[in-house]
């Protein structure tokens, strides 16, 4: 299978700049912006409809410059805490199936989820180069209208998760709380759930977020899959295979037969994937680059309905009122 690489362009910066060259701090310095509480970066910037840290942004600008898909390869995508490592494991395990027969050897054993994949979003600080030709798994938390052309324009595949956005609002705000430093302030839930309203934090608004990949799914249901990730935990079964065919590796009867759909769902659990040494690791992931996102923090609870113990009902009524307004003519409903 063809790597995916990096080539520039006479109009580029080459390819051996330095990723913070003047180049992207002066887009990003045009940009408007707002404080983020949520870590990271002091500030979030308004880029092509959404809000981005600042050290990501210069990464998904890079790709965006950069980034040669292939028609092989397949994307991951998600909005943060929509269900990303699950999807990915979930991923991972289904195509590499035959390529460690033995499930002793399979690398999520001694890996995190998002370190078997690289994170295009951080592209800028990492070497995808060098990623294993046999695996066609990239990943990355950007917008669709955002996505590099090569991906678009090379018709190469995309799975695409999104979560109940009161579910992934609470995922979130305990997730930044890991992320900013222990001297900081913690970002009280109240401000988090107004910025989260008003689509003022990483990568948000979520509605538009998932609207893109949503109407991108429609458009072209060979090339998107669309799940949504309490369908995923009511039929896991179901949709692995769905995600087997999707991907060009389906199971065969005689994989079936033998329980292979069911190894996959039980490999993959929360309960497992959580309790394994490397994921309960305080080591960052070697995927995040610069964010050094400890291993330990991807993992929380994993389950339907958590907000019921965070959000007022006045909170919820007010998402959920968010949710079908941008989503009632769209056909798609969370």
């Amino acid at each position: 299978m063809e790597s995916s690489s990096i080539s520039s362009r006479e109009s580029d910066v080459p390819v051996s700049a330095s990723p913070s060259h003047a180049k992207y701090k002066e887009i990003i310095s045009s940009l408007p912006r707002i404080e983020n509480g949520w870590g990271i970066s002091q500030y979030l910037h308004q880029y092509q409809g959404f809000w981005i840290n600042t050290n990501l942004l210069e990464g998904i600008i890079y790709a965006q410059h950069y980034l040669k898909a292939q028609p092989t390869d397949i994307f991951i995508c998600s909005h943060p805490k929509a269900g990303t490592i699950w999807l990915k494991a979930l991923s991972f395990a289904i195509f590499t199936r035959k390529l460690y027969s033995n499930a002793s050897t399979n690398p999520l054993f001694s890996e995190s989820p998002h370190d078997v994949m690289p994170f295009i979003d951080v592209l800028a600080f990492t070497d995808i180069i060098s990623r294993d030709p046999k695996l066609p798994f990239l990943s990355t938390h950007i917008p669709y209208p955002s996505l590099p052309k090569s991906i678009v324009e090379c018709k190469c595949k995309i799975i695409y998760i999104c979560r109940d956005p009161k579910d992934l609002f609470t995922s979130f705000w305990h997730f930044s709380g890991k992320l900013r430093a222990a001297s900081t302030k913690t970002l009280p839930l109240e401000e988090a759930f107004r910025d989260f309203c008003e689509g003022h934090y990483p990568y948000g608004p979520y509605w538009d977020h998932v609207l893109g990949y949503w109407k991108a799914s429609l458009q072209f249901p060979e090339r998107i899959l669309f799940i949504k990730y309490e369908d995923l935990q009511n039929d896991t079964f179901s949709y692995v295979k769905r995600m087997a065919e999707f991907m060009g590796c389906p199971f065969s009867i005689e994989e079936e037969s033998q329980g292979f759909v069911q190894k996959v769902v039980d490999f993959c659990s929360f309960e497992r994937l959580s309790n394994l040494e490397v994921n309960k690791s305080k080591n960052p992931s070697s995927s995040s680059g610069f964010l050094k996102i400890e291993k330990k923090a991807c993992f929380r609870k994993g389950k339907l309905g958590d907000w019921e113990n965070y959000l007022t009902a006045e909170m919820a009524a007010e998402i959920d009122q968010i949710t079908e307004q941008k989503f009632s003519s769209s056909g798609l409903f969370l």
